[in-house]
């Protein structure tokens, strides 16, 4: 790949005279020749040749961008935010009212204690504490305080923990930190008794460790200058040092960590998007010799747990698209010797399994909802564990020790609060622990969630999840907020969103849609929407708006899309495909300028997500087929809707210049269309304000766009004519 900057051609940067005026950012010509193909990049200039520190410190941010991004920051506040501080803050009230602000978690059983974390009223981080696991359900019980969030977010401009976990003794706590937003953590090591270091913080960490089980070492994975996590190393806490236990040499590979249920045995992994591998060593063990449960294979997927003497193991070899399960000896080094359990079965996607002593639990996909299947280990009989619902969001979860027959799981749906069961897997009874509480009052009879699947440009039918007030008409009146992820197989989960109901209260419809490039239908609409099959995801997503105004749950101009991160690519794809489809659009941290992050092989992301994407560095295909859909490289000039697009200066996963570019040339190739707001965070990453209530102002902004751009905010109408 070559480059070439023509500085010679370069205006200057126009400033505008008003906060209220819309900046204008320079020109300056930058070619890019790679595979035959040759293209020229006007905003490149907003890439930071030192993007790798500004991640770690904002501050040396290169002069010149930073007052581009002051500039366009101080337009939307001067254009959208300024002229919606009462219904922002009515907004933010509200969220902030469904939220019981002193709320904690149901506690974790480990030995003898239970772990929960609580918050206490205004506060914006969460207190980790523990009490005498006899005492696990009186809250009122005598706490030890482990960590304090909010003390220790003083004088932060952000603050996120990482992994928390004592040791086997239960004697010392380790916990990750993050402090910029950059996902650079650092793990503190504390005697809990004294409050004292239990041994020397480890720096450049991606925020996961895992204790030896005799207490005296910490496996950790390392993140190096690329913010990709390449190693893992055994921190001895008597000595100080460092053993590299573990070195990916692939970038495109990221390494994890974890221990098994029953502890003895701890998990080193190495995967991108398609591939996998894992490696294992005894838990007692020191400076390790790590053993392949089997080799890495091109597309093939497994993940293991340990359960009945045996490794058992979830994968897609073997044509298993949707995933069966197999087991496996501990001695075993290839995929010949492992044995099938759970044979495949088309449509029913196997999410995970769960292992306690005598029970092994697995979640199930089909037709779009979850499931939870047990399996007992004296005679391999099954049973379910289902809900009724039209849509809802089920997930396992650890509450205790591996041999304890109980098992916990959650669930929620668009109107049900969570709830959080314990599940006694001898009597089959079900236990509920915990309701979440809206103080401001919530009533589920007041909604309606319902599942409809739209027909899409091949016929293929789409799921989408709706919510709405039985008292909104369905007779195309309505405003409706359209939401979409689809990639990476991430499903959009059909849960509980207290935030939500400030649009559905106000009339809005609520539809999510669950495009190819999902898991909603199992893995094969996964492979349906991506790499040569990306557009379909698009297309859904469209098809699906389409649908939903013909059958009466949106008005035809009162649709406002939204989506986040690779949904921000969504957006980006969308708005150029069919503008007249939207009001506005919500691009949230949006991936946008796809052909250049994946031609730059120093971003984190770039080289394991090139089996999602494609390759454009080496394949004249892969480039010709990104550059037919990436949002950036496609802006023309038409009427776009108005647009709210965000970003966050030391996001590692979609950096801060791919959402500021597209903004940038929005502006000038279609000035007639927009308006367009772009606000970058100068102190935080890629999940924006760290804080519990910082974070409900940004979502009370993005309402707040949205309700202007379907004509609901008095002297702030961006709706179309």
């Amino acid at each position: 790949m070559t480059e070439k900057t023509d500085l010679a051609s370069a205006p200057a940067a126009q400033a505008p005279e008003t906060a209220s005026d819309t900046p204008v950012a320079k020109r300056v010509d930058f070619e890019i020749t790679q595979v035959g193909r040759t293209r020229v990049d006007p905003y490149h200039w907003m890439k930071d040749d030192g993007w790798q520190e500004v991640m770690r410190d904002p501050s040396v941010l290169r002069a010149d961008i930073r007052e581009y991004l002051e500039a366009e920051n101080a337009y939307t506040k001067a254009n959208l935010e300024v002229p919606t501080t009462e219904l922002r803050e009515a907004l933010f009230q509200e969220m902030k009212g469904r939220i019981k602000e002193d709320d904690s978690t149901v506690p974790e059983i480990d030995g003898p204690f239970a772990y929960y974390s609580r918050y206490r009223e205004g506060g914006e981080y969460p207190i980790v504490a523990r009490r005498n696991a006899t005492d696990a359900f009186s809250p009122d019980a005598k706490e030890t305080i482990l960590l304090d969030g909010d003390k220790m977010a003083e004088g932060t401009d952000y603050f996120a923990f990482g992994s928390i976990d004592t040791s086997p003794d239960h004697a010392v706590i380790a916990y990750a930190l993050d402090t910029q937003g950059s996902e650079f953590y650092t793990v503190t090591i504390t005697n809990i008794e004294t409050g004292e270091p239990a041994g020397a913080p480890i720096s450049d960490s991606y925020g996961s460790f895992e204790w030896s089980e005799d207490g005296k070492s910490i496996f950790w994975v390392h993140r190096d200058e690329n913010a990709r996590p390449d190693a893992v190393y055994e921190r001895d806490l008597e000595t100080g040092e460092d053993k590299l236990i573990y070195e990916e040499k692939d970038p495109g590979f990221f390494v994890g960590v974890s221990k098994s249920a029953n502890r003895e045995k701890i998990f080193v992994t190495s995967s991108n998007h398609t591939t996998s591998e894992w490696h294992w060593f005894d838990s007692r063990e020191h400076a390790p010799t790590l053993h392949t449960i089997a080799p890495r294979e091109d597309g093939i997927e497994y993940s293991v747990v340990v359960w009945d003497g045996q490794f058992y193991i979830t994968t897609n070899s073997g044509g298993a698209v949707d995933f069966k399960v197999m087991r496996a000896p501990f001695e075993a080094t290839s995929r010949d010797e492992w044995e099938e359990v759970i044979a495949h079965r088309p449509g029913t996607l196997i999410l995970g399994l769960q292992a306690q002593k005598d029970y092994l639990s697995r979640m199930e996909r089909e037709n779009g909802l979850p499931r939870i299947v047990v399996r007992a280990r004296a005679d391999g009989a099954e049973h379910e564990i289902s809900f009724d619902e039209a849509a809802y969001d089920l997930g396992l979860d650890s509450g205790y020790d591996y041999d304890v027959p109980m098992l916990r799981f959650d669930y929620a749906s668009p109107t049900t609060p969570d709830q959080v069961y314990d599940y006694d897997l001898n009597t089959h009874e079900r236990i509920l622990r915990k309701t979440r509480e809206v103080p401001s009052g919530h009533n589920p009879d007041d909604y309606v969630a319902e599942r409809v699947m739209a027909p899409s440009w091949d016929g293929v039918e789409v799921p989408v999840t709706l919510l709405h007030r039985k008292d909104t008409p369905i007779d195309g009146t309505a405003p409706m907020l359209l939401y979409g992820y689809g990639s990476y197989g991430i499903t959009i989960p059909a849960d509980f969103r207290t935030s939500r109901l400030s649009l559905v209260d106000r009339g809005f419809v609520y539809a999510i849609v669950h495009p190819r490039g999902s898991m909603a239908k199992g893995y094969q609409w996964y492979l349906d929407g991506k790499l040569e099959k990306k557009e379909n995801t698009f297309k859904d997503f469209v098809a699906a708006g389409h649908y939903l105004v013909d059958k009466g749950y949106a008005a035809p101009d009162k649709v406002v899309a939204m989506g986040g991160s690779a949904g921000g690519l969504l957006m980006g794809a969308v708005a150029n495909m069919d503008p007249d489809l939207f009001a506005g659009i919500i691009a949230a941290v949006p991936f946008v300028d796809v052909i250049n992050t994946m031609s730059d092989e120093s971003l984190p992301l770039t080289p394991p997500e090139w089996p999602e994407w494609g390759n454009p560095l080496i394949s004249a295909e892969d480039y010709d087929r990104i550059a037919a859909y990436s949002p950036y490289d496609n802006v023309t000039n038409q009427a776009y809707p108005a647009m709210f697009i965000t970003g966050g200066l030391s996001d590692p996963r979609v950096t801060y210049w791919e959402p500021s570019k597209w903004a940038a040339k929005l502006r000038h190739e279609a000035p007639e269309g927009g308006p367009y707001f772009l606000k970058i965070n100068m102190e935080a990453g890629h999940g924006g304000a760290s804080g519990r209530f910082e974070g409900l102002k940004e979502v009370a902004t993005e309402y707040a766009f949205a309700l202007a751009a379907v004509g609901q905010v008095e002297d702030v109408d961006l709706s179309k004519d």
